[in-house]
């Protein structure tokens, strides 16, 4: 139980991670997040389809899945080209904007790939099972806890230690100054959007060989990585692991014991950080 729910919080981190990148540098709440993640389990599907169809071997697949999720998360470039328009106009445009393109993309979903949802069996079972204390457990689920753990190692190493994360951290703090200085803001929203692209579909190509691509796991998504958000703290990626943690345990916890209150025990934990901690753990508290 304890593994399921970890399993799931890192999935929920890479999307929250962008979710959080995005607004940490670009202030934007992106509800296309869910979008990229539903993506990225469909392109997923079909690039294993067709390693299969090529002869490879199943240990390949997990490869397969992560360069599927970065590839397709290239479609953030356009995507961000069209957030361009409402960069500096107020919060509801970013919203409704993003929230027209999780419809459209959803529509886009059904017309490539179909209403019907979709499962990836093979890529899960490749891998068999290993034994963790005492206990038999997937060993495709250590697999992605360790990749995600990777990445998020990476992403913090690339934002604190490198030359274009120190620039990054600069936009973020002050746009004008930055761009005072030289730097080409327009360079660094897309480099910044398209990263936090592929951290979503890469989640969605990971997630999709234990639990089935269907159109709603969008919308689904969205209201989890906003749970996270809000616990975590908007803009911290320290708070992204964190709630993502709480989110992945809770979730466990409540399919376990109460499966109805699945989603409910979610919202729960949410009213109460936000009674306790509006700004969540590790957010900072606006004036």
């Amino acid at each position: 139980m304890m593994l399921g729910g970890v399993f799931h919080a890192a999935v929920l981190f890479l999307v929250a991670a962008g979710l959080q990148l995005v607004f940490g540098v670009q202030k934007i709440v992106n509800l296309a997040c869910g979008s990229f993640y539903a993506l990225g389990a469909y392109f997923a599907i079909t690039s294993v389809s067709i390693a299969t169809s090529l002869g490879l071997p199943g240990v390949a697949f997990l490869p397969v899945l992560l360069l599927a999720g970065l590839a397709i998360g290239l479609v953030g470039l356009p995507v961000e080209r069209l957030l361009r328009t409402v960069y500096r106009r107020d919060e509801s445009h970013q919203l409704l904007l993003t929230f027209g393109l999780l419809l459209v993309f959803q529509d886009v979903l059904r017309f490539f790939w179909g209403a019907t949802p979709r499962t990836l069996d093979n890529a899960y079972l490749a891998y068999g099972t290993a034994e963790v204390l005492g206990v038999r457990v997937p060993t495709y689920n250590l697999l992605v806890i360790a990749a995600s753990i990777a990445i998020a190692v990476t992403l913090g190493l690339f934002l604190q230690r490198t030359r274009t994360g120190r620039i990054i951290r600069a936009t973020a703090e002050n746009r004008e100054m930055s761009e005072g200085l030289g730097v080409n803001s327009n360079r660094v929203f897309a480099a910044v959007f398209t990263v936090g692209c592929m951290l979503g579909t890469v989640g969605g190509a990971l997630v999709v060989p234990a639990s089935a691509a269907s159109l709603e796991m969008a919308v689904e998504l969205v209201v989890e990585a906003f749970a996270v958000v809000v616990i975590g703290g908007l803009g911290s990626m320290r708070g992204a692991i964190a709630g993502a943690l709480i989110v992945g345990l809770i979730r466990a916890v409540a399919i376990m014991v109460l499966p109805e209150a699945e989603i409910l025990s979610i919202y729960l934990v949410v009213i109460l950080a936000l009674i306790l901690r509006p700004a969540g753990l590790f957010g900072k508290a606006v004036a």
